[in-house]
């Protein structure tokens, strides 16, 4: 049974966490940046821990903070919600590291999964129906163009590295294509 958790996370996610771990009667460590020291999330919760700075990367995404909040305030487990450090295998293994529970997939799971084409292969071998789609990264707008003539509009263009829903794109026809691809 955990006593305390984590939340490494802000917002309504936060909130929402917040509010489950008191459900189930655990004490819940809020982290926040400066800009967010009057949130709901940092009321609602047992304990509120600064971070750091107002932009993501200086609080949200500073693994070595979050890591530091943890242990100095006792926690058994890290809960990241969903979007900011959820999908990063380096994240989830530095709390295991630390002796403390992820409150979420195993490292060596997120990094299977974090890559989505490769996700995508390991899917397929599995026996598990798959959506249609380029097999493997697109490396070439003449590839997507043929890829695209062949499953139809609209599709959807992920970026290899867009992490928690960035870098994705619909593409209606052939003619959005090439600037989505760009960009994507």
């Amino acid at each position: 049974m955990l006593n305390r958790v984590l939340v490494a996370n802000r917002g309504e996610i936060a909130v929402r966490i917040i509010r489950a771990c008191h459900e189930m009667d655990i004490e819940a460590v809020a982290v926040y940046s400066t800009a967010d020291k009057d949130s709901l999330a940092v009321k609602l919760a047992d304990r509120a821990i600064c971070i750091g700075g107002p932009s993501a990367k200086d609080s949200y995404l500073n693994i070595q903070n979050i890591l530091s909040a943890a242990v100095n305030t006792d926690c058994d487990a890290v809960h990241p919600g969903y979007g900011l450090l959820s999908e990063r295998d380096d994240f989830a293994f530095a709390i295991k590291s630390c002796g403390l529970k992820f409150i979420g997939p195993d490292s060596k799971v997120i990094a299977l999964m974090g890559q989505k084409s490769a996700a995508r292969d390991l899917m397929k071998k599995a026996g598990v129906a798959v959506i249609p789609g380029s097999d493997g990264d697109v490396k070439s707008f003449e590839d997507a163009k043929k890829i695209a003539a062949k499953i139809g509009f609209p599709l959807l263009i992920k970026a290899v590295y867009g992490g928690g829903g960035k870098g994705i794109r619909r593409v209606d026809s052939m003619e959005e294509l090439e600037e989505h691809f760009i960009v994507a």
